[in-house]
């Protein structure tokens, strides 16, 4: 089975070809820019084309949370336009698309998990186009999986993990968000459900079961809490430690609004697909030993400057600290 993933850089992107090469009878490639750039929609069926997909996974999107609300045409370009053609090129090669999303189409209101059906509506700039790009993709191609995630963090790229191990290594106490709940979601866990559920869709021609889906760790936190975990963890392995102070939303305030509620449940896909994400702690607990460990020094100082990647996170938002994206 060949995996062609949108993106080369992104968290998923990175874990899908990692994953990928401890499966056998399994190719993940990767195809990003200049060759397939998502705001230049002519170049999307070539590369996809000359990748020779079994299945196309588009991973690639416009993650910068806040500054969409001030580039909304080039949002719209990259997650709704590009998504689409993505899923048209993988139609008119016969092949089912995963398009990732994310759980920013939520405004958070809600008092419980989100399930499939619920209502969308999206507080930014990001969410909206995201939720454009489910409809372009679910127009363009009817064999689509749409898996919702949120609150990615990995070994690859920028993320919340990275930037809690390097922030204690120079100071004492950090002060993050305590009232945004949500489900930590391991992009290597993701990447093994998008293994799996592509194995059913080349599998099973008469597979009946394409739509949207949500794909998340198994638990929940608020972020502060998730902080508190990571650098417990890290000190049990001699890593960097520091106090986590809480602190509400409106003490860091950021040009785009963030759910207060992330909670996605992930019922309907471990019921179609037979598979569920580890609870939370333990993916977590995986990571932190794996950047002290050897990955440490050059992961955890090298996210100073790492690529925003994945799908979709502003993750130094429940931080409050002087951080640029």
């Amino acid at each position: 089975m060949r995996l062609v993933v949108t993106g080369r850089d992104g968290q998923v992107a990175a874990s899908l070809l990692e994953a990928g090469k401890a499966r056998d009878g399994v190719e993940v490639a990767a195809v990003g820019r200049p060759a397939l750039d998502l705001a230049r929609p002519d170049t999307v069926f070539e590369a996809l084309a000359a990748a020779r997909p079994d299945v196309v996974i588009s991973a690639a999107a416009y993650t910068a949370v806040d500054q969409a609300e001030d580039e909304p045409d080039l949002a719209f370009a990259v997650n709704a336009v590009g998504a689409g053609k993505v899923a048209e090129a993988a139609a008119k090669l016969g092949v089912p698309v995963i398009h990732l999303s994310t759980d920013y189409v939520f405004d958070g209101s809600k008092d419980g998990a989100y399930v499939e059906a619920d209502a969308t509506a999206p507080l930014g700039v990001y969410g909206a186009s995201k939720l454009a790009g489910e409809l372009a993709v679910a127009a363009a191609n009817p064999r689509h999986l749409i898996l919702r995630t949120a609150w990615v963090y990995s070994p690859f790229g920028r993320n919340f993990v990275k930037t809690m191990l390097r922030l204690a290594s120079d100071r004492d106490e950090i002060s993050v968000v305590a009232d945004q709940w949500g489900n930590p979601t391991f992009a290597l866990d993701i990447a093994d459900a998008i293994l799996h559920a592509a194995a059913m869709l080349r599998d099973d021609e008469a597979f009946d079961g394409y739509g949207i889906y949500h794909l998340a760790g198994t638990g929940e936190t608020n972020w502060s809490g998730f902080a508190r975990h990571i650098l417990d963890t890290s000190r049990a392995l001699g890593g960097p430690r520091a106090q986590v102070r809480d602190i509400a939303t409106s003490d860091y305030p950021t040009k785009a609004g963030r759910p207060a509620n992330s909670r996605l449940s992930s019922a309907k896909f471990a019921a179609t697909f037979g598979w569920t994400a580890p609870e939370w702690q333990l993916s977590t607990n995986a990571l932190v030993g794996r950047l002290l460990a050897g990955e440490t020094t050059s992961a955890i100082e090298g996210h100073r400057h790492g690529p925003v990647a994945g799908p979709p996170r502003s993750d130094l938002a429940p931080i409050k600290d002087s951080l640029q994206r």
